[in-house]
């Protein structure tokens, strides 16, 4: 026996054993405390309340984060990445969010597809690309997370590798909070390979707690969180009435 499968068996034996039938209790008992506190929230039901939550979470975590239709969001981000100095912008042309975006980029800046094999441009593309753009497959208000899904076109390193990692989110895929997210989304019928949460730019901290951004990733974070119509401001205490 290895001294991994003694320390496994050892692990087990002291485990306390739990009958196969406790599970759907428990799950029950979750579904009913989360369902029970959204119901004592109005904001939980409440779409334009839901993007309020997102952007004062995401605004607590040092990201930029603005509404904006789905007619104006592509020249508003477009000017913004160009205000910025964003010279080449990784995204998926294949998506209709992507090709919108693309159509009104200023000349300075050059869309790049993710169309090769990471070995076969990896110096290119930690070396020269400034932005990466994704669309996420939903968010979570309570916390500011984007719900990003990678797949071909959009692997997670557009989200991980430029300096400045850009998110479209649609207010129609907000949800109060991860257990919402879970069961709309039935994330238990078919996981992807990978589910990329995002709730701010890359950060940590050393032993003296002095906090550094974009050690381990992007380090600037702008989340569009697209509306039906442009939002105001998200009031102070929007995402303080959603539950964590």
């Amino acid at each position: 026996m290895s001294a991994r499968d003694a320390i496994l068996k050892r692990l087990r034996a002291a485990a306390p054993g739990v009958a196969a039938e406790a599970a759907p209790a428990l799950d029950a008992r979750i579904d009913t405390h989360y369902d029970a506190r959204r119901s004592r929230i109005e904001t939980a039901r409440d779409p334009h309340a839901l993007a309020h939550a997102m952007q004062a979470a995401l605004a607590a975590s040092h990201a930029d984060v603005w509404c904006a239709t789905g007619d104006e969001w592509p020249a508003q981000l477009a000017a913004r990445l160009a205000d910025a100095g964003v010279r080449r912008l990784l995204l998926d042309p294949a998506r209709a969010e992507s090709a919108a975006l693309a159509r009104v980029l200023p000349g300075t800046i050059a869309p790049v597809p993710f169309d090769r094999p990471i070995d076969a441009w990896k110096a290119e593309l930690f070396d020269t690309i400034d932005a990466g753009f994704t669309v996420a497959r939903s968010g979570i208000a309570a916390t500011g997370t984007v719900v990003l899904a990678p797949d071909a076109g959009t692997p997670r390193t557009v989200s991980l590798v430029p300096p400045l990692h850009v998110a479209l989110v649609h207010a129609s895929t907000l949800h109060p909070d991860l257990h919402a997210a879970v069961h709309a989304e039935r994330w238990h019928a078919g996981m992807p390979t990978n589910l990329v949460l995002v709730s701010g730019p890359s950060k940590t901290s050393d032993i003296q707690q002095t906090l550094a951004y974009g050690a381990h990733g992007p380090r600037r974070l702008w989340v569009v969180i697209v509306t039906d119509t442009a939002a105001a401001h998200p009031p102070a205490t929007a995402s303080e009435d959603l539950p964590q």
